[in-house]
């Protein structure tokens, strides 16, 4: 409710407000006034909410579930709620102090994390990241966003994540277009150093390595960077911004998503094949 919200947040109050008004009719209230007068409101307060003017507190939330008789609905209204206020968060404001401070942030989700499926179109993704490589990847940020120059010390922290992927206990699956293979970010020597940890990396127990190749006769199209989070959360990467999504019937979106993608990926052999086809092409 801050006096100046995003169109993110905009939207997503709008959607909150057309999913209870939803709910409120599927319970037998034709109207707002109706429902209101049940719940011991005025009549203005529901048609603030449900046109998306007035977020919802979790009592407001149990009122819609209680007095609608839908009680399954509950948990998922209110992960929608906590997820608004944080779901859309500018790369600007991130970024503003330069890169390590959100490589540091991320540093406690990936230690509770037990299960990481990860989709990348374009780059390979921080967990399998070289030193060389991740500053090269920086750097291009750096200079993009004309942010403070910490490259060095950011690659470390992203670097020292790493240690999770060691963990036996944990799962990794990532997915990565064949265009990330590809995609030159450094000289072919860091390439080179790159692509061969990916074959390394990728023989690990715990980690399923899967490659779309730029042949496959998709099913899925290719989408933003994404990474699933157990099934607590999904991180989305766009070009202006990072966007949070807690929902659990989103985040089971994400998971059916990285299902089908999987579906088109090889994996294996045949994805080291690729792996090395894209070395032998920086020669």
């Amino acid at each position: 409710m801050e006096s100046s919200p995003s169109s993110a947040v905009r939207e997503a109050r709008v959607a909150l407000g057309g999913r209870l008004r939803e709910i409120r009719k599927a319970g037998g209230f034709r109207t707002a006034r109706a429902f209101a007068a049940r719940a011991g409101w005025s009549e203005s307060k529901a048609s603030r909410i449900e046109n998306g003017i007035t977020q919802p507190s979790e009592d407001d939330l149990r009122r819609y579930a209680e007095l609608c008789q839908a009680p399954e609905v509950y948990a998922d209204l209110v992960a929608t709620v906590h997820n608004i206020e944080e779901m859309y968060v500018e790369w600007r404001r991130l970024h503003r102090d330069g890169l390590r401070r959100i490589q540091e942030a991320r540093v406690p989700l990936y230690e509770r994390t037990r299960h990481f499926r990860v989709y990348e179109p374009g780059v390979i993704p921080g967990l399998l990241q070289t030193p060389a490589y991740a500053r090269s990847i920086m750097s291009r940020i750096i200079g993009f966003w004309g942010i403070p120059d910490d490259a060095e010390v950011a690659s470390a922290v992203r670097i020292g994540r790493q240690r999770v992927l060691r963990d036996a206990g944990r799962q990794f699956g990532f997915l990565l277009e064949e265009t990330a293979l590809r995609s030159r970010f450094g000289d072919a020597e860091v390439m080179a150093d790159q692509l061969g940890h990916l074959l390394a990396v990728s023989v690990l127990q715990q980690v399923s390595l899967g490659i779309i190749p730029m042949t496959a006769d998709r099913t899925m199209w290719p989408l933003e960077a994404f990474w699933i989070y157990d099934d607590e959360r999904v991180v989305v990467e766009l070009a202006t911004a990072e966007i949070t999504v807690k929902q659990p019937s989103e985040v089971a979106t994400y998971v059916r998503v990285f299902a089908e993608m999987a579906q088109i990926a090889v994996h294996g052999k045949a994805a080291r094949a690729l792996i090395t086809e894209a070395i032998n092409a920086l020669e």
